[in-house]
């Protein structure tokens, strides 16, 4: 992404902020493993949305005044040779700006300093900070502990909740962010295919995800955007699977929920093939009633629909399919063999962090994801593609990967 997306996210979300306040956006901490080991860093995804950077214990500080005139400043880690031996070079102050379009950087040992005075100026009433947290059970931030120490010396600032407004900035993709998604895709087809390509009875899942990460890995160096869901047999009956210790055995459906990345953007695809390269006639029964309902959402999703409606359709639509094959007596038992949502956003997360539209609009894109799981049969898959809405329908971005059972058993024999 260029600096001028960057700025432009930062303009709408000052232009949200009430006159007289601060907005402090931290990309995070490294997370201790073990000893002396960390876990490899991810930067918060916000403020990687609003600064392009990715580098740990940076912070991004805006101030708007009582006219709306906004400054900014941009604090990264100060050049540290010995640390940098161990853990690689840190961005330069003229990189950063370069990449972030922020004009004034600075160490980040002056910010305290600089914050202590913006609060204590009388200019600033309130305090923006990203304070999004999925579950109560979750760690603190850096953004959670700073708010521990404003509340402490500075209890006259009222705090906001930046991710709120974020959340809706985030909603709405823009033309750069579909054209990475689009590349995500392409990158995203490649590890399916060497997947589909290599499948053969015996073959382990960890074996599958070798040849999805070598093939992704010939596209650059930060692999699959999320970790990838690959399972066989029973295994397809844990949605959300990390083992890859399992062996699909001849007759065993292989089930992927895999995405590749491209300048952040991230896809979410999911398809289901028989190891052995044929679907069983009871597979491909099941596999025809997703293909069925996948492709009727594909042509009712146009601005204007109720976003609810689509996860509503997707569960309807399908139960109607599976009663017509004669496995449900009743769409009310969807249930039974549809176990998650049909629809997610997707972006900068794989489940995007965005606010839930009421109504659907041009720009928004989200999974269309029907699972069926038949655990008497011994068959779970789901077929997810990425949906983008247009101004008059939806475009399924993830098409050209092999979707139905002739197009998989042509490519795979």
């Amino acid at each position: 992404m260029k600096a001028e997306f960057h700025k432009g996210n930062r303009k709408r979300l000052y232009e949200k902020l009430q006159d007289g306040s601060m907005a402090v956006i931290f990309s995070g901490n490294e997370v201790r493993k073990t000893n002396d080991e960390f876990y490899p860093f991810f930067a918060d995804r916000n403020f990687v949305y609003l600064t392009g950077l990715e580098c740990k214990k940076a912070v991004l500080l805006a101030a708007k005044d009582a006219q709306g005139s906004i400054t900014e400043k941009l604090y990264i880690l100060a050049p540290d040779p010995m640390a940098e031996r161990w853990t690689g070079v840190r961005v330069k102050p003229q990189e950063a700006a370069d990449l972030s379009g922020v004009e004034e950087i600075q160490y980040v040992d002056h910010f305290d300093r600089e914050f202590k005075k913006l609060a204590e100026s009388g200019n600033y009433g309130y305090l923006y900070l990203d304070l999004f947290r999925e579950s109560v059970e979750d760690r603190d931030k850096a953004s959670h502990l700073f708010l521990r120490y404003v509340k402490e010396y500075y209890p006259f600032l009222q705090i906001a909740n930046a991710d709120v407004l974020l959340r809706e900035l985030r909603l709405i993709k823009q033309p750069c962010e579909i054209e990475a998604l689009r590349e995500a895709e392409k990158i995203t087809r490649a590890g399916i295919l060497a997947m589909m390509k290599a499948s053969k009875p015996g073959m382990y899942e960890y074996q599958y995800k070798g040849e999805f990460d070598r093939a992704l890995a010939q596209f650059g160096p930060k692999g699959p955007g999320f970790p990838s869901i690959i399972s066989a047999g029973k295994n397809n009956f844990c949605i959300h699977y990390y083992d890859y210790s399992g062996q699909a055995m001849d007759g065993d459906m292989v089930l992927n929920d895999v995405g590749a990345q491209h300048d952040n953007l991230i896809t979410d695809v999911s398809r289901g093939w028989p190891c052995n390269g044929r679907y069983s006639e009871k597979q491909k029964l099941l596999f025809d009633c997703a293909l069925k309902t996948s492709n009727y959402m594909f042509d009712i999703v146009r601005p204007g629909m109720k976003m609810d409606d689509v996860d509503k359709t997707i569960r309807t639509y399908n139960g109607e399919r599976l009663m017509e094959a004669g496995i449900l007596r009743s769409p009310d038992e969807i249930g039974r063999l549809m176990w998650h949502g049909g629809a997610h956003h997707i972006g900068y997360d794989v489940h995007d962090v965005v606010k839930k539209p009421e109504i659907i609009e041009p720009g928004m894109v989200f999974c269309i994801d029907v699972g069926i799981y038949h655990e008497e049969w011994g068959i779970g898959f789901r077929l997810e593609d990425n949906c983008l809405v247009t101004e008059n329908g939806c475009e399924n971005l993830s098409a050209d990967i092999p979707r139905t059972t002739e197009d998989i058993e042509a490519f795979m024999n």
